[in-house]
């Protein structure tokens, strides 16, 4: 590689969630940053989800932590950067009895400090959102501060606002060639860099074959739906799960009577356990709802998209809620990294080259809350999880 004039302190690689947080908390740093992404725009994991920024979702520890803090700054940004985001709240509704006992022993526990959550009776339920079936509720555990952003238009307007804001110099449509330090090769410009940080997803394999074969981690491929705009400017308020999601996120493992629970779902609805499917219904500011979701693990998740996993999505969110149309206008798959033992997967390949991958679920949640850390103390970070 040849020297070139075109420097900067960090390159971030990847202009999804995870390499627009990192770049931001550099820049905020005082540090001359360079984005680059191989694509015209953000196309990958990134915009293919709810746009939940859930706190319910993280593990208890040092996820919460970053999920909190990533919800107060998604909430400064999306405000700064013209954003539309919605502090809807969520509610995980409960029909069975051992989704009850779960949730009271969630309450019971306190989990953790930090976020607020308390359990709502039916008719509390209902009116926080009367589209919910009220036919056999029980009622819900109630999040009030969950936020929901649209991922496509986030994904759209922060890269502007970076570079307004911050500084941030954005390198779209020009895929790292190559990178041997303090050099990097993207599309035809050579830049000079302290510090690469790779957030790349799922295909950092392309870059890193070794680290990412090596490094424990899997894909994991979701199913998703999206209905037309909901007529007359209905709106859902609240994002909705179900027990369903008690057996997925993480927070509620502790919980005893969680084993039952997963062993009746196994049993009544063996399809559903076949594809990982837990259900979540979330509204964004075109009326849209976002219906999901599923989780195929592999290290080659089928390019294919199976029309059975649509039905089964459809079918049971019409059991617990009924909008004005459940009519689909889009359906997609995405993939995102995810590692079987570690809440993120932090490496580095090579001097002042670092591989910042693996948060699985949670890249919308809690992005913002790791960059702090990443570059508050790297090392630390890499220990702590």
């Amino acid at each position: 590689m040849s020297v070139t004039s075109r420097q900067a302190d960090v390159a971030v690689i990847g202009a999804g969630i995870v390499g627009v947080a990192h770049a931001l908390e550099a820049a905020r740093r005082g540090l001359r940053v360079v984005v680059f992404e191989r694509d015209e725009r953000s196309i990958g994991a990134s915009i293919r989800n709810f746009g939940m920024i859930l706190s319910l979702g993280a593990a208890p520890g040092i996820m919460l932590t970053w999920a909190l803090r990533s919800r107060q700054v998604w909430r400064k940004i999306a405000a700064e950067a013209g954003i539309w985001h919605q502090q809807s709240g969520a509610l995980v509704l409960a029909y069975q009895e051992d989704e009850r006992a779960v949730a009271n022993e969630f309450v019971g526990q306190g989990m953790e400090t930090g976020h607020r959550f308390r359990w709502l009776g039916a008719d509390e339920v209902l009116r926080r959102c009367p589209a919910v079936t009220a036919y056999g509720l029980l009622g819900a555990l109630w999040f009030p501060d969950e936020m929901v952003v649209d991922p496509r238009e986030a994904l759209r307007k922060l890269p502007p606002y970076l570079r307004d804001r911050h500084g941030v110099c954005f390198r779209f449509g020009r895929a790292v060639r190559g990178i041997a330090m303090p050099y990097i090769e993207a599309g035809n410009e050579i830049w000079r860099v302290d510090r690469v940080l790779v957030c790349t997803g799922a295909a950092t394999h392309s870059l890193f074959s070794d680290t990412f074969s090596a490094g424990g981690l899997t894909r994991c491929k979701l199913q998703m739906m999206r209905t037309i705009p909901q007529p007359n400017n209905w709106r859902l308020g609240p994002m909705i799960a179900t027990g369903l999601s008690m057996r997925h996120f993480p927070p509620f493992s502790a919980c005893p009577s969680l084993p039952s629970l997963k062993q009746r779902i196994a049993h009544d609805h063996p399809d559903l356990e076949r594809w990982g499917i837990h259900l979540l219904v979330a509204q964004n500011g075109l009326g849209e709802l976002v219906l999901g979701d599923s989780h195929e693990y592999g290290r080659d998740p089928d390019p294919f998209d199976r029309s059975e996993i649509d039905v089964l999505i459809r079918k049971h969110v019409q059991t617990f809620l009924t909008p004005p149309t459940l009519a689909i206008a889009q359906r997609w798959h995405g993939i995102y990294s995810k590692h079987a033992t570690r809440l993120v997967f932090l490496a580095e390949p090579e001097p002042n080259v670092y591989i910042v991958n693996g948060l699985g679920g949670m890249g919308m949640s809690a992005s913002f809350g790791l960059a702090q850390d990443v570059f508050e103390d790297w090392k630390r970070t890499m220990r702590a999880v």
